[in-house]
């Protein structure tokens, strides 16, 4: 009785949080009046649906957490992922290299996957900061932005290929990883936050206001596309295209499917350095420091080679997707670099697993894939993705793949079960 008086109580504390914030949106409403003037009309059915919502979902979350049964460390879908991602990675791989390929699939689909796994390989390379090393880096997009401004001045000032300009980009990226990375290298956890999301700020604000160099806020467009060969993408056919050297009509989903294999490539050459890196002393550096940052200072790692390494390969993988989103999209400007995509591009880590490759592939489809397919509720299909996030928070506080396997380990590597594996401590 006791806990079930503490419940009601929780949530009738919540409710009346709910209360306070849904009353001016839910519990009023603007219209017009009799004399021509705007008047506010109560609606405090509405505003008593929500509450009571409100009420009854917190309370039944709370009766689910104290009578959800206590599995053993290893249960769970984590722990089956954990041992069936041998077969799981190789069969969505297959269904990715096939997608394009489906017979009579609309182009919005391809495209659809083109954007989903640009996010993934951000994804990938924020782990790297944020899963691998355990450096809360708010400010990713700056790279992104950097990858993307790089090829746009580049290609156009200097008449260079994307191609030619593909690993220029994530040399610059990763040059400006090793800038914002000295500068913080004593810092740790709430500090790092704001000093990483302040650069994203600042490369956004530079941006915005050098007009000579980046054409501010009207960005910079006519950005070339990437060619095959020497063969051009263009719907007007002809010689020195793909469609005129096949001998075929030019189709929007040429380029697409075209734009979708570089992107995957991308992607894959992202997660096979990665999974390299976590084997190699590197890698086991960042994973000690994303333990315990003081026993690895004891054990004799260097620090700030470990942390601007984080830095530098992160940021270079995010050039590279940058550079890829700037010849794809054909027009850039600040306005698609603001904190919203770091933000997005970091709920995609957490939401899948801080550390884990195939949480983060499942994270992007449902953070990037679900609101573009319910493009058709409109207004409503933000308000159920973000239901759909919460509840998928409250049942998976740590991501969908939760547990965790030592990359090296002595004699037979156990499965750390997610009971072990605390927010704000790896």
């Amino acid at each position: 009785m006791k806990s079930l008086s503490a419940n009601l109580k929780d949530s009738l504390a919540v409710a009346l949080v709910a209360c306070l914030l849904f009353g001016p949106f839910l519990g009023l409403q603007l219209r017009d009046g009799d004399n021509g003037n705007l008047a506010l009309t109560p609606r405090p059915e509405l505003l008593a649906i929500a509450v009571g919502l409100t009420f009854i979902a917190r309370f039944l979350m709370l009766l689910w957490h104290d009578h959800r049964p206590r599995r053993p460390p290893a249960a769970g879908l984590s722990y089956a992922m954990a041992k069936t991602g041998k077969y799981f990675a190789p069969a969505l791989l297959v269904v990715a290299v096939a997608l394009p390929l489906i017979p009579g699939i609309a182009n919005s689909y391809v495209d659809l996957g083109v954007l989903i796994m640009t996010y993934i390989m951000l994804g990938w390379g924020l782990n790297i900061v944020v899963g691998l090393a355990g450096l809360l880096d708010l400010g990713y997009v700056a790279f992104y932005a950097v990858g993307a401004y790089s090829y746009a001045l580049l290609s156009q000032n200097f008449g260079l290929s994307f191609w030619e300009c593909l690993p220029l980009c994530g040399i610059l990226a990763a040059a400006w990883g090793i800038f914002l990375g000295f500068p913080v290298l004593r810092l740790r956890g709430d500090y790092l936050a704001i000093v990483t999301l302040a650069f994203g700020e600042i490369i956004r604000l530079v941006i915005t206001n050098w007009v000579a160099l980046t054409g501010g806020p009207n960005g910079i467009d006519g950005i070339p596309h990437p060619s095959l060969f020497g063969l051009k993408f263009s719907m007007a056919g002809g010689p020195g295209t793909f469609a005129g050297f096949l001998g075929i009509d030019p189709t929007p989903s040429q380029r697409t499917g075209y734009l979708y294999y570089i992107i995957l490539a991308l992607a894959l050459l992202t997660n096979w350095v990665t999974l390299r890196l976590r084997k190699q002393p590197l890698g086991r550096a960042w994973e000690a420091l994303r333990e315990d940052e003081i026993a690895c200072r004891s054990l004799g790692i260097n620090l700030r080679n470990t942390k601007l390494t984080a830095f530098a390969i992160g940021a270079m993988f995010g050039g590279f997707a940058g550079c890829f989103f700037a010849t794809r999209e054909g027009f850039i400007s600040p306005d698609s670099f603001t904190f919203i995509e770091s933000a997005t591009v970091l709920a995609i880590v957490v939401l899948g697993g801080a550390g884990s490759q195939l949480g983060i592939v499942l994270a992007a489809c449902v953070m990037i894939g679900v609101p573009e397919l319910l493009q058709s509720l409109q207004i409503y299909r933000m308000l159920i993705f973000g239901l759909a996030l919460v509840v998928i928070m409250v049942v998976r506080p740590r991501g969908f793949i939760s547990t965790r396997r030592p990359t090296v380990s002595l004699g037979h590597a156990k499965i750390i079960g997610a009971e072990l594996i605390s927010e704000g401590r790896g």
